[in-house]
């Protein structure tokens, strides 16, 4: 371990042999890292071997496996429970680290989590996007609980800009001391739903605009693939969140909206499925016995409908819609660059 180690980065990994290594190599080249640990989530195809292959002799990398399926909140409770570093990162296994995020995030202080800018890229232009990045000044502020659930409320048109999306330094002390876990039933917005948790209960969440996290994005990532259930468990764990008896008014508004919103989409998503399985009488049916939800059900099917007139953004990924360029998450103050 080098001298003044002290992050563990933690990467679930499900047939992820294509792009771990990558992942992997990423993490070790950072002087802060004090250990990976991979969790092979049930994988069928060579992850486990091809994150072995990415160590660097060091001794800091630590490669578990699941023989089945348990998703990626299970896994990285697993990686919690066996590391020992203060500090934890979480990568997913096709991103990587730009150099120095590590350095960059640690040099701010005062902060149970910490996060910075992610850069939005092809898969075929990753190996030089550290090469056009564009330099923003820290700026670091504090993320509120509110601008946090905002930042979760999506909006059609607006791809992939959630501050959820987020990868932040969480320091193992607050996750000890108010026992917080990755919740395992979740395989959507799990991260979402750990942080917000984190904030109910007083969390320090800064956030700085200078990129340090490349998040690779595909053609069908944006598909919506996650399950109907998915979506179910989502709104479920906001009304969990709002069952506390000693949230703030202000907090419990917030989540309620995000609920309303998760909610929204369910209840398309369901209707989409009966009309799938049993056609459009049944999905009709179904939506007319549900008054609440046809405000949402009818808003989706229309802006579904109206999607392809909507303007592409030119400078972003080509999975993004644009020309090939870098997206930011997080777009720094006019004073910031």
């Amino acid at each position: 371990m080098k001298p003044n180690a002290d992050v563990c980065v933690i990467i679930a990994a499900k047939n992820a042999a294509a792009t771990i290594g990558r992942a992997i190599m990423s993490a070790l080249a950072e002087p802060e890292t004090a250990e990976v640990i991979v969790v092979d989530d049930g994988s069928s195809d060579g992850t486990a071997d091809a994150s072995r292959a990415a160590s660097d002799g060091s001794g800091r990398l630590t490669v578990a496996r699941f023989e089945i399926n348990k998703g990626p909140a299970a896994a990285r409770n697993h990686a919690i429970a066996i590391s020992k570093a203060p500090v934890l990162a979480i990568l997913d296994a096709d991103d990587f680290f730009f150099p120095g995020r590590l350095s960059q995030l640690l040099a701010q202080t005062d902060w149970d989590f910490v996060a910075d800018n992610i850069a939005f890229v092809d898969e075929e232009t990753a190996r030089e996007a550290h090469l056009r990045l564009e330099s923003f000044a820290a700026a670091p502020r504090i993320l509120t609980l509110g601008e946090f659930i905002e930042g979760n409320i999506s909006q059609r048109g607006v791809r992939r800009g959630e501050i959820g999306f987020l990868k932040p330094l969480m320091r193992r002390e607050f996750l000890d001391t108010h026992q917080l876990r990755y919740q395992e039933s979740l395989r959507l917005g799990e991260d979402y739903d750990l942080y917000a948790r984190a904030l109910t209960k007083g969390a320090r969440y800064k956030i700085i605009h200078s990129v340090g996290y490349g998040a690779v994005v595909r053609g069908d990532s944006l598909s919506g693939s996650h399950r109907t259930i998915d979506l179910k468990r989502l709104y479920e764990a906001d009304r969990a969140i709002l069952a506390e008896a000693d949230l703030p008014p202000q907090a419990r508004a917030l989540i309620a909206q995000h609920e309303q919103h998760i909610r929204g989409r369910y209840e398309l998503r369901e209707f989409l499925d009966i009309k799938r399985q049993s056609g459009a009488k049944a999905a009709l049916l179904h939506a007319l016995g549900r008054p609440a939800a046809i405000g949402a059900i009818a808003s989706g099917i229309f802006a579904d409908k109206t999607e392809r007139f909507r303007q592409k953004p030119d400078a972003a990924p080509v999975a993004l819609g644009g020309s090939g360029g870098l997206r930011y998450l997080l777009q720094p103050p006019s004073d910031a660059r």
